[in-house]
């Protein structure tokens, strides 16, 4: 059975709005107090934006399966004076995500920001060897966990009549690429996905948006691709270099925030000028 577990970043009190923080980061003071939800938080993009979320004042919970990981980016998070704790859950699995949101109500309160983030199931495979198994295991990693995240967590935003959802599509959902069949269908199902939600759930106050990177320098990708070919995918892009972690994570604020309090329904390309509808 999938485990769950907790790890908590214990520093300051968060910094309240008008209060410093890091100098390439927006400040939106709307966030500061409240509560978000990151699923693929130990690390990546995930980790990213649980960071930039704390920054701004909101006690986070970073959702994943690597307990030290969790455990190092809430310490971290707490070191800087924000607020975090780590819950260790399978995400495909809806009741482990109920025991976290019973924890999130527990230690941090009613959910404000859901960012469903879990997954990176990409990795190039030709169509004839891809097995059933993998089909669904690549599904049910992008696409079924964002659907068990949302319905966790949407009746919380719906007694509310509040929420802001955040899910994380890719360029490989955009357009054929070199990533998996699978991989490219689960992006493509949830830009529809996000879609659907936005469609219905604005009019009970609740926004739903996707973002879709393309090429990311996580620590993943910083470790096995080569330089040159790092430079190479770099210069596909108008800007010249890969996708940080962080440009995602600042897009998710900005979404996140009440600066975009009219948006909802999209799929934003954070692709550095690389169009990919």
């Amino acid at each position: 059975m999938p485990s769950t577990d907790s790890a908590r970043g214990a520093g300051a009190e968060p910094p309240a709005a008008g209060q410093p923080h890091p100098s390439d980061v927006p400040v939106y003071p709307d966030l500061a107090g409240k509560v978000a939800v990151v699923t693929g938080g130990s690390r990546g993009i995930g980790a990213e934006t649980g960071r930039a979320l704390a920054a701004q004042g909101v006690a986070v919970c970073l959702v994943g399966r690597d307990r030290s990981a969790l455990f190092a980016v809430a310490e971290e998070i707490g070191k800087r004076g924000g607020t975090a704790i780590g819950a260790v859950a399978d995400v495909t699995d809806a009741g482990a995500l109920r025991r976290v949101a019973d924890r999130v109500a527990a230690e941090l309160g009613p959910v404000d920001v859901l960012a469903a983030f879990a997954g990176g199931q990409g990795s190039p495979t030709p169509t004839l060897d891809l097995t059933e198994e993998r089909w669904h295991q690549v599904l049910d990693a992008e696409l079924t966990s964002a659907f068990l995240t949302v319905r966790t967590f949407l009746p919380g935003m719906v007694e509310r009549f509040s929420g802001s959802i955040l899910t994380l599509s890719s360029s490989a959902g955009r357009q054929p690429g070199q990533a998996n069949l699978a991989y490219g269908v689960a992006g493509a199902g949830l830009t529809m996905l996000t879609r659907q939600l936005a469609t219905e759930l604005g009019p009970q106050g609740i926004r739903v948006n996707c973002l879709a990177p393309t090429a990311v320098r996580t620590e993943k990708t910083a470790a096995t691709m080569p330089k040159e070919a790092q430079h190479k995918l770099a210069l596909r892009h108008p800007l010249r270099r890969m996708g940080e972690p962080g440009d995602i994570a600042s897009t998710a604020l900005f979404l996140a925030s009440d600066a975009a309090g009219y948006l909802t329904g999209l799929t934003i390309d954070v692709a550095g000028g690389r169009i990919t509808n």
